[in-house]
């Protein structure tokens, strides 16, 4: 697509969120450089945010000089920055989440013995009664497989939401 030294679509092309907001951006530092005056600022702020072409937008700065910072940033449109720091929230909110179901599970188990020998007696009778002879394998003891692998996805899962965390710190 071709487009003007300030980077808006050429004659009759639509113009973008994110041109209306370059030409705002040029319209306020002009202002503060005095080129245009607030009246003027006012109403050209007015005609930038209702400019449907890139030939509208352009027509709103011809009196004015091309900032050549702006012009040449193909910097994302806001709606996309604020949905990609929605979705980062998200992925927090659920890695958080996640990791304090895992870390539970591995406190859990690492607290639990298995049933006690009452329990297992109990269980026993129950299906005795049901006409079931089912054998039940001895106390297990301490489940490291069941502690240990919860809690290293927990730890994971803390590790990725301090990444996320430092990662948006660092774009903002």
């Amino acid at each position: 697509m071709a487009t003007d030294p300030r980077g808006f679509p050429h004659g009759d092309l639509r113009a973008s969120d994110a041109d209306r907001d370059r030409a705002l951006s040029e319209l306020s530092k002009a202002l503060q450089a005095g080129r245009i005056t607030a009246d003027e600022f006012d109403q050209r702020s007015g005609q930038a945010l209702g400019a449907r072409t890139g030939k509208e937008l352009t027509a709103l700065l011809a009196d004015l000089p091309v900032d050549r910072a702006l012009a040449g940033t193909t910097a994302r449109p806001r709606a996309d920055r604020v949905l990609i720091a929605i979705g980062a929230s998200r992925i927090v909110i659920g890695a958080s989440v996640a990791a304090t179901c895992f870390a539970a599970v591995a406190i859990a188990n690492a607290l639990s013995h298995g049933p006690s020998l009452q329990q297992r007696e109990l269980t026993r009778e129950v299906f005795a009664r049901h006409g079931l002879s089912v054998p039940l394998p001895p106390s297990p003891g301490f489940d490291w497989a069941g502690t240990v692998t919860p809690a290293a996805i927990a730890v994971l899962l803390v590790v990725l939401v301090v990444f996320l965390r430092v990662t948006r710190a660092d774009r903002a």
